[in-house]
């Protein structure tokens, strides 16, 4: 009799601290305007993607990296892509055009906002291996290209990642919207 007791007693402790971290997980999502940021994308993208001189060439792949990654690497793999976007791709691209180069620049600045939201909440966004594989499949991508090709193709598939990011974090961007 002690044993179903038991049993009980830890299911319950197990789905209480599930609950738990679910809501945690909820506080570290993107609240922003994440429309704004699509906008903003979308007034340089055409220019961009005629810079791509690798049409056939992805660096995101989306229908193989981003679309596999679970819930629970979806924090780690947001954290990693934003500085991967900060970091490499936005220092990395020269732009001679001051409006597309002021449109960049406010991306870097919302990205740099993003990832400034998701610090706050360091402890609840663990890195599992496959979202760590998905993190170096993307970065592996881009060092295949010369850096200056590699931040233009990044560039270009920033609405696959504005999307990606839409998707997962739909609960509080939605919100701001």
């Amino acid at each position: 009799m002690k044993a179903p007791c038991v049993s009980l007693c830890l299911l319950g402790a197990g789905l209480f601290l599930c609950s738990v971290h679910a809501r945690g997980l909820r506080r570290c999502l993107i609240s922003m305007n994440l429309h704004r940021v699509e906008e903003s994308f979308r007034g340089i993208k055409t220019a961009i993607q005629a810079k791509d001189t690798f049409q056939n060439v992805t660096i995101l792949s989306p229908s193989e990296t981003l679309h596999g990654i679970k819930p629970l690497d979806v924090c780690c793999v947001t954290k990693n892509l934003l500085a991967f976007y900060v970091d490499r791709v936005f220092k990395d691209h020269q732009e001679l055009n001051p409006q597309i180069m002021r449109k960049i620049s406010s991306l870097a600045n919302s990205f740099l906002y993003m990832q400034k939201t998701l610090q706050q909440c360091q402890n609840l966004c663990h890195c599992r291996q496959e979202a760590t594989n998905a993190t170096r499949i993307i970065h592996d991508n881009y060092d295949q290209l010369e850096v200056r090709s590699a931040a233009v193709k990044s560039l270009g598939e920033l609405d696959v990642f504005l999307a990606w990011i839409d998707k997962h974090h739909r609960g509080t961007s939605a919100a701001s919207r």
